[in-house]
This record gives C-alpha cells, sequence and structure tokens, in this order.
C-alpha cells in the first residue's frame, strides 16, 4: 500500500468533508486540553483511540457516501438506509469518544 494514497485520503477528507474539520479542531482541543491538565499515560491512550476511531469512522463514511452516490446518483431508499447506517457509525464512534473525554477530564476541570 501506498503512504501517498493514504495520505491523499487524509487531505481529501479534511479538504472535503465539513464534518472532518469539525473532528480535527475538537482533536486539536482535546490534544491541547490534555496537556494543559497533564493527563496520565493511560488517558493519553484512550484518548488517542478515540481520535483515531472517529477519524477512521469518518472517512469510512465518506467513501460508502462518495461510492453510493457513484453508483446511484438518483435518490433511493436502499442507497438512503447504506449511508445512514454509515453516517450511524460516526455518531455511535463520537459519542464514545465524547464519554471518554468527560471522563478524562471532567475531574480535572471541577479541581
Amino acid at each position: 500500500m501506498s503512504f501517498r494514497h493514504a495520505f491523499n485520503g487524509l487531505k481529501i477528507l479534511v479538504e472535503e468533508e465539513h464534518n472532518a474539520r469539525i473532528h480535527v479542531f475538537v482533536t486539536v482541543c482535546v490534544l491541547i486540553a490534555g496537556r494543559l491538565f497533564g493527563i496520565s499515560r493511560n488517558e493519553w491512550i484512550a484518548l488517542i483511540l478515540c481520535v483515531g476511531m472517529v477519524i477512521a469512522l469518518e472517512m469510512i463514511n465518506s467513501a460508502v457516501e462518495h461510492m453510493a452516490d457513484f453508483v446511484s446518483p438518483e435518490k433511493h431508499p436502499r442507497i438512503k438506509k447504506i449511508k445512514d447506517l454509515a453516517a450511524g457509525a460516526v455518531l455511535v464512534g463520537a459519542v464514545v469518544a465524547a464519554t471518554v473525554g468527560i471522563i478524562v477530564f471532567f475531574p480535572k476541570i471541577v479541581r
């Protein structure tokens, strides 16, 4: 596998997908907060896994949407179902990531 293609995929994601830019912005905020609050090694591991999961899911969702639009440019109930399932995967990942973020940062904010 060529890293060039993979990095091009990341570039496309950030340039073309609005939600991906939101995920990147939140990622930067999480990294800054982690540094400011001096989170533990295990907390870093949990947050990095969550960030990676959400961005990977967003990439898969975007790929599914582009493929579905290519295969069926007109609206179709089965294509909608496929796209909704992929979007739901991103939502589940984002909710899990937000929950982990709350578990890690809330006690530090309250202190």
